[in-house]
């Protein structure tokens, strides 16, 4: 992979992790309120993903969509007014960490509840194909999800009625407190998305080669075919479920060890390796992304709260 594109792999992955890393430190100072879920670890997925998306494409993701949201161009400073509940958020303020969400963007959540935006995601693949529309649809969702029913409700339709939309299953290990194995008899993911018919394969979500070399095939496959497809992300979250969550559940050598495989410093030292990643560009990179989040902290302190008087506004729809 050429130099420019490498160089803004990691520029994306930095940026998503700056972000977090930043909300994590506001969150304690109660700036940020509420529940707050970090993807710090998994960053490769994303950006390996949204690289190959254009403008147009339809996204839905989960309650731990940060990233998902400023990769699909959702400015940064929109983005931290509504982690702050600000009127200048993306959401008007009134959804918080776990409810952005931005029409322009074709970003559509944001979602609270495990596995709600599979069938969404369908809907939306299914509109599009039907207004004979160049979209491709995306769904990001945990490995929590695929034990839901709506999950094997979402996915058998999609195959039966020739739906093209690609499911992206972030498997982190640990659905909140609870490990894969405990709850789920079948580990074979994608063996779960094989018995609605769906094609499915697993990916090495810590490397940004792989991600982008499996999801560029998965998205030829739905654009030639018309059908889904479904990609397990093996990937991990070095942060805890949530900023509440007391991690009492796994080990920190386990953490320590997947560490070991970040995906941020993985790709730093290809890039070293192959010449690709002078010094001098890394700082410059770092101080960008730094600029730019602390812009989007001085935004998002700036923007007012909404007044008390419009609190009864966006109940119907001739509020919009």
């Amino acid at each position: 992979m050429e130099e420019a594109k490498t160089l803004k792999l990691l520029h994306d992955m930095m940026r998503v992790r700056r972000m977090e890393e930043l909300c994590a430190e506001l969150y304690t100072q109660e700036k940020i309120r509420g529940f707050l879920h970090l993807y710090i670890g998994e960053e490769a997925v994303v950006t390996g993903v949204m690289s190959l998306l254009q403008p147009q494409d339809n996204i839905m993701a989960t309650y731990r969509e940060h990233g998902h949201a400023l990769l699909k161009g959702i400015p940064a400073k929109s983005i931290m007014a509504e982690m702050f509940g600000k009127i200048d958020g993306c959401s008007k303020g009134r959804g918080g960490s776990m409810h952005l969400i931005s029409a322009p963007h074709r970003f559509f959540g944001g979602n609270a509840i495990v596995a709600a935006g599979i069938p969404q995601a369908v809907g939306l693949a299914l509109a599009s194909k039907k207004l004979k529309e160049d979209r491709q649809t995306v769904c990001f969702f945990g490995e929590g999800a695929v034990a839901e029913g709506v999950f094997h409700e979402a996915l058998n339709m999609a195959e039966l009625w020739k739906i093209p939309v690609l499911f992206c299953c972030e498997n982190n290990y640990y659905a909140m407190g609870t490990a894969l194995a405990r709850s789920q008899a079948q580990l074979n993911l994608p063996k779960k998305a094989e018995a609605h018919n769906v094609t499915a394969q697993s990916v090495d979500g810590m490397n940004v080669f792989e991600v982008i070399e499996k999801t560029r095939a998965a998205l030829d496959f739905i654009t030639r075919e018309g059908r889904p497809y479904f990609l397990e992300f093996r990937t991990y979250r070095f942060r805890p479920h949530s900023m509440f969550d007391p991690e009492l559940y796994r080990s920190k050598d386990e953490v320590l060890k997947w560490k070991e495989k970040d995906p941020i410093n993985f790709l730093i030292e290809h890039m070293k390796k192959n010449d690709l990643l002078p010094p001098e560009k890394l700082d410059a990179l770092e101080k960008k992304i730094e600029a730019e989040m602390q812009e989007a902290i001085r935004f998002a302190e700036m923007s007012e709260l909404e007044p008390l008087e419009d609190l009864g506004k966006y109940l119907y729809e001739n509020d919009l």
